[in-house]
């Protein structure tokens, strides 16, 4: 992201001495309530500085902040050794680097762009040079030929611009279609032709005219760049390799004939509905892709084969399960499958490469290449001279691949300084740690290990260091170390229980880093890069309302599970909790994501709700159930193929523990939580109706074959192949199931869970005859709320549908039915 775009102009009003005093804690306490704590936040809770970003120099640093309240954060610059934060004027904005750049290898050089032109700074002179300067966008820019020329895209292609000459080249012309032929004539058009040439002499004067024009062009052709046509593909990922021999590039078929859902907008402007096209759904046809290589000495191209790694195409390990029930007869109970128990069987797998990662000397390059389906990823050497793949390290997981720094691409990956090994993150050991891997003697060394993992990982400078940032001291902490390249004990830098996000200055001598606490919402603080340095803050961003109330700081505890496993939970307890009383636990979202941690939860309005929760009586548990992130490969695989099986019983298990060790009454629990969460709600309520008396599902998947593929086939695979994984996670199944009191609530535009969902589950209550359940929708809310209003409103429905269903009548006033 641009500095220059972050943020807008509006003066520093107050000095951050008056600013600092203003927000000391009141002495008395105010009462939550619903309105309260779902309002804006920028206007009552503070908002917290972000995109933190050095200046060159080490002496400044930028962030993103909004300490007046504004509709929008604005940029401010505090300098490194403390002082007042003031805003960054337009102007000084628009002289500013972006920090989405690239240096040199030295670091003495910055090449980035900026409104769609390139600029290149000299970090010694602090001069900028413009690079381009044009109506078209300019973007990708890189140092390129052992860093003598830049180079950039520009309309699809690949260009250089020398910074001592001035001089602009094309290196690339990729053309749409297919290369157009000499037009074919018939025996007819022949002899006309040859009949023309032979009576007219000026038609034999144009025709030779026209043969010295087409020998000119093509010796002129000779001087450019090759061109290259791609048919229906598109091109991406250009590349020049260091000593300008080739230029890489991948290939991207787009599927024909997908469909992608329409989403009805009802409040619009215009006072028209209008149509948002979004998604297509899991299972439709992927994009497949190729390496393609221009041997620019030769004038030749030619496509790079990767059917050589090892187990190329290895077919699922699932199918042996269809293969085992193939004589199976399908049930007759539409409700519980969809179509035969036999899969289909998959084509070849398509495989997709990223790179080549060229060594800093420019003598050798990888590629990191992953299957589509997600359960292999290799590592292999790349010789361009023989087109040939060495494989040097194959990942392969039966359910699928991701973890930190690994992700669903390339990942975190390079080259050490010796230009020799390859550095890369793996979860071979289950969790996810830093390898290296020898190009020629393929020998592979691990350079950390232990049941924690490595989050980030960067090297220095003077690539002597890696700068890291883990769950070493507990699954809920991540602090910043560093290590020896060639691995080594990891010295800790930050200190303070919680979270720090670090960000190094240049000079590597500074740590800027963005902390918080389970209940202090992230500031801004600076210290030395050394062990034992004290951070000091620069930022305070919450305002005295927020402070006026004594915010919880939750119990972490570890439920054992029913299948042996430790699952963490944070747990809100009352002062004074009342004998066989009521509980809630919340369900957080996106399924791969923590929240059973100790620094401040992107989801602050339900750990505000939970707080008020409390305040009324109720226990509350929010569980990091089986597929959260934060702890190793078996959690985040633990739901493979079965989305509502061990995520379920994780909660069931902690339901138990609240009133096997809490005194919570066994009739008087809920459970609520959106997206994911709402899934986990909806199979809670439908599957598990004695364990949970009332429940809130928030934007809910209630049907897995209707979401996108990104997510949903690396865990159920595709619908067609594995219908038994769809139909026992999908709550649409098990809807007849509902005894308790339900509370659905879902946004009409939303693009992410569309409404078409929670409209089908709908459907399936009223034709089961289900009465204790209500839906309430909220037409201009996307899948994140934003509207204050609708924030109070779903929440306020929350708590009347707990507070009605999960306290005896006495005590609410009303009954225990569900709240209709």
């Amino acid at each position: 992201m641009r500095l220059s775009t972050l943020l807008r102009v509006l003066p520093w009003l107050l000095p951050a001495a008056t600013a600092f005093a203003q927000n000391k804690p009141a002495t008395t306490l105010a009462p939550l309530t619903v309105e309260k704590i779902m309002r804006d936040p920028a206007q009552w809770l503070g908002t917290s500085p972000s995109n933190i970003a050095w200046s060159e120099d080490s002496k400044r640093i930028y962030f993103d902040w909004n300490p007046e309240k504004n509709r929008r954060d604005s940029l401010y610059v505090v300098a490194a050794g403390g002082g007042t934060p003031r805003k960054v004027s337009f102007r000084e904005q628009r002289d500013l680097p972006t920090t989405n750049a690239r240096y040199d290898q030295r670091y003495t050089r910055k090449v980035y762009e900026r409104d769609g032109d390139i600029y290149l700074l000299d970090l010694k002179t602090g001069k900028t040079r413009r690079v381009t300067n044009t109506a078209e966008r300019e973007s990708a820019p890189a140092f390129a030929l052992r860093e003598q020329l830049i180079s950039y895209l520009r309309a699809g292609n690949l260009f250089t611009w020398d910074p001592t000459t001035g001089e602009t080249v094309q290196r690339t012309d990729f053309r749409k279609g297919s290369k157009p032929g000499d037009p074919l004539m018939n025996k007819e058009e022949k002899f006309l032709k040859a009949q023309q040439l032979a009576l007219f002499q000026i038609i034999r004067q144009r025709d030779q005219d026209r043969q010295a024009r087409d020998q000119a062009q093509k010796a002129l052709a000779k001087l450019r760049p090759k061109a290259i046509y791609t048919g229906t593909q598109n091109v991406s990922n250009i590349v020049l390799s260091p000593d300008g021999r080739y230029v890489t590039y991948r290939l991207a078929q787009e599927p024909t004939g997908v469909k992608t859902t329409i989403v009805p907008n009802f409040v619009t402007a215009s006072g028209y509905t209008e149509d948002i096209p979004t998604r297509t759904k899991v299972g439709v046809p992927q994009m497949t892709y190729t390496l393609g290589f221009y041997d620019v000495a030769r004038d030749t191209t030619f496509l790079v084969s990767l059917r050589d790694l090892p187990g190329y195409n290895d077919q699922p390990g699932y199918l042996k399960e269809y293969a085992a029930k193939s004589k199976a007869k399908p049930t007759t109970d539409s409700t519980k499958t969809v179509g035969s128990k036999k899969a289909a069987t998959p084509a070849d797998r398509s495989l997709a490469p990223f790179g080549p990662i060229w060594s800093e000397n420019g003598e050798r390059a990888f590629l990191v290449v992953r299957s589509a389906d997600n359960k292999d990823r290799w590592i292999a050497a790349l010789d361009p001279t023989t087109r040939k793949l060495t494989p040097l390290d194959r990942q392969h997981d039966d359910a699928w691949i991701n973890g930190p720094g690994i992700g669903y691409d390339e990942g975190n990956v390079g080259w050490l300084p010796d230009n020799r090994r390859i550095w890369f993150q793996s979860e071979e050991t289950g969790y996810s740690h830093l390898y290296t891997v020898d190009a020629t003697s393929k020998q592979k060394q691990a350079l950390t290990s232990g049941n924690f993992e490595i989050q980030e990982a960067s090297l220095s400078r003077d690539r002597k260091t890696w700068f890291i940032t883990a769950n070493k001291t507990a699954p809920g902490e991540k602090q910043f170390y560093r290590m020896p390249v060639n691995g080594g004990a990891l010295t800790q830098l930050t200190a303070l229980p919680g979270a720090s996000e670090v960000t190094i200055s240049p000079d590597e001598k500074t740590l800027a880093v963005r902390y918080s606490y389970t209940n202090k919402p992230w500031e801004l603080y600076v210290m030395d890069n050394k062990p034992g340095a004290k951070p000091r803050q620069l930022t305070h961003s919450t305002t005295p309302e927020f402070e006026s109330y004594a915010w919880r700081d939750p119990e972490i505890i570890k439920i054992k599970a029913s299948d042996g496993a430790d699952v963490y939970a944070r747990l809100y307890r009352p002062a004074s909790p009342t004998a066989q009383g009521p509980a809630v636990i919340f369900v957080h979202g996106a399924g791969y994501l923590q929240n059973a941690h100790r620094w401040w939860s992107q989801y602050s309005r339900e750990y505000m709700f939970n707080n008020l929760l409390v305040d009324k009586g109720y226990t509350v548990l929010d569980i990091d159930y089986r597929g959260s992130s934060g702890y190793g490969r078996d959690v985040r695989t633990g739901i493979y193929r079965y989305m509502g099986g061990k995520d379920l019983s994780d909660h069931v298990d902690g339901a138990k523990l609240l009133v096997q060790k809490y005194g919570v009454s066994p009739q008087r629990i809920g459970i609520y939580g959106g997206s994911y969460g709402g899934f986990i709600t909806l199979m809670a309520m439908f599957t598990q109706p004695d364990v949970f008396r009332a429940g809130a599902g928030l934007r809910s998947v209630t049907d897995w074959a209707h979401y996108n593929h990104g997510y949903t086939d690396n865990i159920l695979n595709e619908p067609y192949n594995d219908s038994l994984a769809y139909t026992r996670s999908s709550p649409i199944y098990y809807a007849e199931g509902l005894k308790g009191a339900l509370l659905m609530c879902h946004g009409m535009v939303d693009t992410n869970v569309h409404f078409e969902d929670i409209v089908r589950l709908s459907q399936r209550l009223i034709e089961l005859h289900k009465e204790n359940w209500e839906l309430a929708v909220y037409p201009v809310e996307n899948h994140g709320f934003e509207e204050p209003a609708s924030w109070t409103d779903e929440y306020k429905r929350i708590l009347k549908l707990f507070e009605t269903n999960l306290k005896p009548a006495a005590t609410t006033g009303g009954s225990t039915g569900s709240g209709q």
